[in-house]
């Protein structure tokens, strides 16, 4: 037996060994991931994407970080409001690994406190709203308590970028009295609607009279002005025509013969008078003689004298 063959396992096992170390050196960071080293116990460095090589037996990895955004789950829990209504709110968490050092050494399991620590505030938050106000404020709970988390956070390494909730629900008790107050509310809407809709209505209708009655006495206003009109120009026109046959009978009567056509026309308009003055079963008494027609002929010349 070789003598030197127990020496040759040896080196061959210690040779196995060295490659096997170096091979396990070799590490390959893959995109968004971050390894954190430590040499003999003490952090060392941490490793991003990309081909490393550590030291055999001196360094080893030993925690790895996600630099990826995550979304975590806010278990349901149980809130009281500002006027002690309990909801039970729960929602969901986004964070974000910003220094592995840190989210390493800076807290033993960042994403349980961080859960822990968006409930406590959610609580907080919720305590100063009431019932009302909290369904209508989501996305002011959701800044506050994304604001606590991420300044209490700070120390671990880790960004908090937004915090949603999920679900705000509350007893069947509180339920059936918020929606008998809605329905009220809707009732109450409803009803103002409908009175607001009939007072436009009549005032609608009182303007229409109004420009009704408006333009109805416009209109009449015009009538009559022309109706006056009217008749101011027939006076004038009468007047004009009764004076312009006055001048032209004081003309005619200047004339040879005039006077004595004059005493005849008046003659027969005499007649004519005294012939319609008189009807059946009426008694007329007249100053004048009737029969004595040279008198009254007479009494018409000296008019015309004069």
């Amino acid at each position: 037996m070789n003598p030197f063959f127990p020496l040759l396992i040896v080196v061959a096992i210690l040779a196995l060994v060295f490659i096997i170390a170096i091979f396990k050196s070799i590490r390959v960071v893959p995109n968004r991931v971050a390894l954190v080293v430590e040499r003999l116990g003490k952090y060392h460095n941490t490793l991003e994407a990309g081909f490393h090589m550590l030291f055999p037996f001196i360094d080893r990895v030993r925690y790895k970080q996600n630099l990826k955004e995550q979304a975590i789950d806010v278990p349901a829990q149980d809130c009281f409001t500002k006027d002690n209504v309990r909801v039970r709110v729960d929602g969901v968490l986004y964070l974000q690994v910003m220094d592995p050092k840190k989210a390493s050494y800076g807290i033993r399991n960042y994403s349980y406190a961080t859960v822990l620590l968006a409930q406590t505030t959610m609580r907080s938050v919720v305590g100063q709203l009431e019932l009302d106000n909290t369904f209508e404020a989501r996305e002011q709970i959701n800044a506050l308590v994304v604001k606590a988390v991420d300044e209490a956070s700070d120390p671990w390494g880790i960004k908090v970028t937004r915090y949603e909730i999920q679900n705000i629900s509350v007893s069947q008790s509180i339920m059936d009295a918020m929606e008998a107050q809605m329905k009220a509310e809707r009732e109450k809407r409803a009803e103002i609607a409908r009175s607001v809709g009939e007072m436009e209505t009549k005032i609608n209708l009182s303007m229409a009279a109004y420009e009704e009655a408006v333009n109805l006495s416009e209109g009449e206003k015009e009538r009559m002005i022309n109706e006056a009109e009217g008749k101011a120009k027939e006076i004038v026109s009468v007047a004009r025509a009764t004076a312009e046959g006055i001048r032209n009978v004081a003309s005619a009567v200047t004339m040879e013969g005039g006077e004595a056509a004059a005493n005849l026309s008046l003659s027969e308009n005499w007649i004519d008078a005294v012939g319609g003055i008189a009807k059946k079963g009426s008694r007329v008494i007249l100053s004048a003689d009737l029969t004595n027609l040279t008198e009254i002929t007479a009494k018409a010349a000296k008019m015309i004298k004069e």
